[in-house]
């Protein structure tokens, strides 16, 4: 890249790091306000609240970074243009094309960027958010176990623990097991313990202890030492069935190569258009670029200010984002979605590049007039 390529990249990378960085922080406080009543309640850790609240931040780069795109772009060449740069640069030759270079080079990048944390950054996040957020709804259900009461959790199943620790452990447990008719009761002491939660449902971890069942066919006592021991919750506590996982919690090659999408029609449509989101979504960075790019870099400017044009452009980037928003719920029941929410996303690319490069194109279309009536 040349000076001004540098300079004009480096002045749109940091106006777009600021902004982004700015609405993320927007995010985080109203994600974090969904999740603080959850872990107040659990009495989960601090630690618990912000990675919870982290994990869900991935997500949204779909929709702040190319916001911060636009917004720095309208920022970057509206101060060029008030500071007389863009005319001196016009001056000395610089053709629209090659002073959205720069800004075209760095939407590029965007785009993979955004492509790579759809693909598969976002989706292991948000998976992981859903995960925490079930142990932190666990670690809420280990609350109902009070301290030095005998506490019925289920048909067959009563627990009780002498203290719990700041760490939501629970100390001194003894459980007793009488839920299946077909085998004897059994009862496990333990030191410590913790409810956690797993894609089956609930389950009690206990830590040093033992578990004792009487054989009363052979008058046996059996008695087996652990360091550690698993007991599942009832299923009035617990959801016995595996989490699916939705399509915007897997990753690319999972959407792709799924066998569940081979077996439903109706999967095969979801992960589809999934598929579609995350390839197409990108190119918005790009394609919202170019509007900011034509509305300051085309026709005549005013050096008193370019308020109107940047009016318009984004007014058009809203509409853009709109159309392309009804497209794709269109296209979860319409084929016709997806040839749509592609036209939305390509036109204003193809569109720009025209009005951009419309002088050269002009110039040519002349020259081969005059050619062809000479």
């Amino acid at each position: 890249m040349q000076i001004i390529d540098r300079y004009i990249f480096r002045q749109i990378l940091i106006a777009t790091v600021f902004i982004v960085a700015i609405l993320a922080v927007l995010v985080l406080l109203t994600q974090s306000l969904r999740y603080l009543e959850l872990v107040m309640n659990a009495g989960a850790s601090g630690w618990s609240f912000w990675m919870v609240t982290f994990l869900s931040l991935p997500s949204f780069f779909e929709v702040i970074l190319p916001i911060g795109v636009v917004a720095s772009i309208l920022f970057i060449y509206h101060r060029l243009v008030m500071d007389s740069e863009l005319y001196v640069l016009k001056a000395l030759g610089f053709s629209p094309v090659r002073l959205a270079r720069p800004v075209l080079i760095f939407s590029g990048i965007l785009a993979v960027f955004l492509f790579i944390m759809m693909g598969w950054v976002a989706p292991v996040s948000k998976s992981s958010a859903l995960t925490l957020r079930k142990d932190i709804k666990a670690q809420m259900s280990s609350l109902l176990f009070r301290e030095g009461v005998f506490t019925e959790a289920g048909k067959g199943l009563t627990v009780y623990i002498r203290d719990r620790d700041r760490d939501g452990n629970l100390l001194g447990l003894v459980i007793h097991d009488a839920r299946d008719s077909t085998q004897a009761p059994s009862t496990v002491i333990a030191a410590r313990g913790i409810l956690v939660s797993t894609d089956t449902g609930h389950q009690v971890l206990v830590y040093n202890g033992s578990r004792q069942q009487y054989d009363q066919r052979n008058g046996v006592l059996k008695r087996l030492d652990f360091d550690r021991y698993t007991i599942d919750l009832p299923e009035a506590a617990q959801s016995t069935s595996d989490r699916w996982k939705e399509p915007d919690e897997r990753v690319l090659q999972d959407l792709v190569r799924s066998e569940e999408a081979k077996k439903s029609k109706v999967l095969s449509r979801e992960f589809r258009l999934e598929i579609q989101k995350r390839i197409l979504t990108p190119l918005l960075i790009p394609a919202l670029a170019m509007v900011a790019l034509v509305a300051l870099l085309t026709g005549a400017h005013d050096r008193r200010g370019q308020g109107k044009r940047i009016l318009v452009a984004v007014v058009v980037v809203i509409m853009i984002e709109i159309l392309y928003l009804t497209f794709y719920n269109m296209a979860k029941s319409s084929p016709v979605g997806f040839p749509l929410m592609l036209l939305t996303a390509l036109l204003p690319i193809l569109g720009g590049v025209f009005l951009l490069m419309q002088d050269k194109i002009m110039a040519r279309v002349r020259q081969a007039s005059q050619k062809g009536g000479a």
